[in-house]
């Protein structure tokens, strides 16, 4: 799936126009302000091009779970105030996002300007996608773009149901950057081509891996998921994270995979994981044919790193969805932290390098090399689905060319 066959913000007509945006505001806040603006700067494009454009821009997002409930700390009246020190213009707010609030503050707008409508999610019907209420939401506007990648994996009132309402529904600069990048990874990447997955388990992970595998040069597992796979290879896991409705599965993958696929040599234990208090107890390093009854196993140690490295340092394109060891807390990090300096690394050498958003975009910038790779996901969730080949209801519901 690609932004090829679909509208683009480009191919619209703005001028004048009242232009719905569907964006993707849910950002931390902290003591009523904008903790982390990256969500609002990656929306800057289509906001600059509407408004350069002579549009009436309307945005519209969700932010936390209000769960349909109106709650105060969830108001994305912050984020206009942050919004509108990034365009360095003013950016009006409504009230709500329908109803008589949101449109006299449409009706209000002149071309050019930019209005943000309250939280989406104070009204049960988005989640919900309730014909209705996308029908409210699409009276506001001539056009429709959804320049929300993160979202763009649920069908809700404001991704999906609101295309039936609008006349063109076309996607922004940053859903096609972000399907672009995925697309071409998927369908045409440069080779050697490398993908690291991670998590704690296998469970959530077996569509990406199976969609993947057959794509793939070479696929690194890390993280918790790892030690299913080392039970199926009869090795004892100690107290580790195995999923044993899921060690019949790995065995067939490392069957069906070969060398394609490339474990751990050696981990990092510990005999006590507090993950609340961010903390652990005694930790090693040991084989993988080693790890004690009683221990744990945490994260990948110094040979897997320098295994994991040699094989990125010579790829062409890499994805990377999941840390490889409990990279929260910092005596667990270093194999996750590990991957993401060597993948800065790849990327000044020329690789394309796709950090799938979640908890790995966390972790480069945790890193601090967020800036250094290719490109860094927005959507976490519907960066995982685009990956499994499934269909995402925010793209497939956008108007085809």
């Amino acid at each position: 799936m690609s932004t090829q066959q679909k509208l683009f913000i480009e191919d619209i007509d703005p001028a004048g126009k009242r232009v719905i945006v569907r964006v993707d505001f849910n950002v931390p806040l902290k003591d009523g302000k904008v903790e982390s603006d990256k969500r609002l700067k990656e929306s800057l494009p289509t906001i600059k091009f509407l408004r350069d454009k002579g549009a009436k821009v309307i945005l519209m997002s969700h932010l936390g779970r209000p769960d349909g409930q109106r709650v105060p700390d969830m108001s994305l009246r912050p984020v206009a105030d942050a919004l509108a020190g990034l365009l360095g213009s003013p950016v009006k707010f409504a009230e709500d996002c329908v109803g008589g609030p949101a449109e006299q503050a449409v009706a209000a707008l002149e071309g050019g300007e930019v209005l943000l409508l309250e939280n989406l999610r104070f009204h049960a019907a988005e989640e919900d996608n309730d014909p209705a209420f996308a029908k409210q939401l699409a009276a506001l506007a001539d056009l429709y773009v959804n320049d929300a990648f993160g979202t763009a994996h649920r069908a809700h009132a404001s991704t999906e149901g609101i295309t039936k309402f609008v006349a063109k529904a076309a996607a922004g600069y940053l859903m096609k950057k972000e399907l672009d990048y995925l697309g071409q990874a998927l369908g045409n990447p440069s080779r050697p081509f490398v993908a690291i997955i991670g998590g704690s388990k296998v469970s959530s992970k077996i569509d990406v891996i199976k969609q993947l595998l057959p794509r793939v040069d070479k696929l690194l597992l890390g993280g918790g998921m790892t030690y299913t796979f080392l039970k199926a290879q009869g090795l004892e896991t100690g107290k580790s994270i195995v999923e044993n409705d899921k060690v019949e599965f790995a065995k067939s993958l490392l069957v069906e995979a070969g060398d394609k696929l490339v474990l751990g040599e050696d981990f990092l234990v510990t005999d006590k994981l507090d993950f609340k208090g961010r903390a652990v107890g005694q930790t090693k390093v040991v084989e993988k044919n080693a790890i004690p009854a009683d221990w744990e196993g945490v994260d990948i140690g110094p040979k897997s790193i320098e295994t994991f490295s040699k094989i990125l340092t010579g790829a062409k394109t890499v994805v990377w969805n999941g840390p490889v060891g409990v990279f929260e807390i910092d005596a667990t990090a270093k194999g996750t932290l590990a991957i993401a300096e060597v993948l800065a690394k790849a990327t000044a050498n020329g690789a394309t390098t796709i950090i799938g958003g979640g908890d790995s975009a966390s972790a480069v910038k945790k890193a601090g090399v967020a800036s250094k790779v290719s490109h860094v996901s927005t959507g976490g969730g519907a960066s995982l689905e685009y990956l499994e080949g499934k269909p995402l209801p925010g793209v497939v519901a956008l108007t085809n060319k």
